[in-house]
């Protein structure tokens, strides 16, 4: 069966990913990265969807650093994560939840990680309509580093290319999760919060996005949240 290496942070987006690569016809391989982030939550609930999917293997890998690099609220207790903004503050600026250059890194070892188990693709839930502002989540950034994909790697010189897949990229938040939902994704072990509290705070950038699209998707949103507007 071919294989396909899937970026999986337990988060919605990853994990609608994952059921794309799976409903693709691809045996998974999933990859979680314990990058410094301000919780645990995230990298406990990429396990249960793990699990979920029956993977046989599921490479979690620690690479805290990014906390010692600092400069974003995700991985630094001196920057507060925002709260309450609307959709218009969020589009003014890059946010302070930016992890500077977090999805090279990631993408970086998606790709050595598939070469090593002959993999032809890499999934990655990256999404350009969200409002996030991220630099490295827009297509023209994945278009450069499938470039460097295919200038750097021995796959690409065997003529094995591995490809990078962004299946959700193009699309909103409600669109992303109706994909889910026809896919039969596990949307209720999936978390979004910064905060990463036993119930989503309802209140940062990650939980009103993700209360927008269910709203717009007509559907209800499976986990519990603290506050929800």
């Amino acid at each position: 069966m071919k294989k396909a290496v899937v970026v999986l942070s337990g988060g919605l987006d990853s994990t609608v990913c994952m059921s794309v690569a799976k409903q693709d016809g691809y045996k998974i391989f999933p990859i979680t990265f314990s990058y410094g982030q301000r919780h645990s939550r995230e990298v406990e609930q990429a396990k249960k969807v793990a699990e979920f999917y029956r993977c046989n293997k599921h490479l979690i890998l620690d690479i805290g650093f990014f906390r010692e690099i600092g400069a974003s609220a995700l991985t630094s207790y001196n920057i507060d994560v925002p709260t309450d903004r609307s959709v218009e503050q969020m589009q003014e600026d890059i946010p302070v939840t930016y992890v500077p250059f977090r999805n090279a890194v990631f993408l970086s070892m998606a790709v050595g990680y598939a070469e090593a188990i002959q993999a032809e693709k890499i999934y990655i839930g990256v999404n350009a309509l969200d409002y996030s502002g991220y630099p490295d989540c827009r297509p023209r950034f994945i278009q450069a580093f499938q470039e460097a994909v295919n200038l750097g790697t021995a796959a690409s010189d065997k003529n094995m290319p591995i490809k990078i897949a962004t299946p959700l990229i193009s699309l909103t938040k409600g669109e992303i999760i109706k994909v889910g939902v026809k896919n039969g994704a596990p949307l209720h072990l999936t978390t979004s919060c910064y905060l990463g509290g036993e119930k989503a705070c309802g209140k940062c950038d990650s939980c009103r996005l993700r209360l927008k699209g269910f709203r717009e998707a007509g559907i209800q949103d499976p986990i519990e949240y603290e506050i929800k507007d």
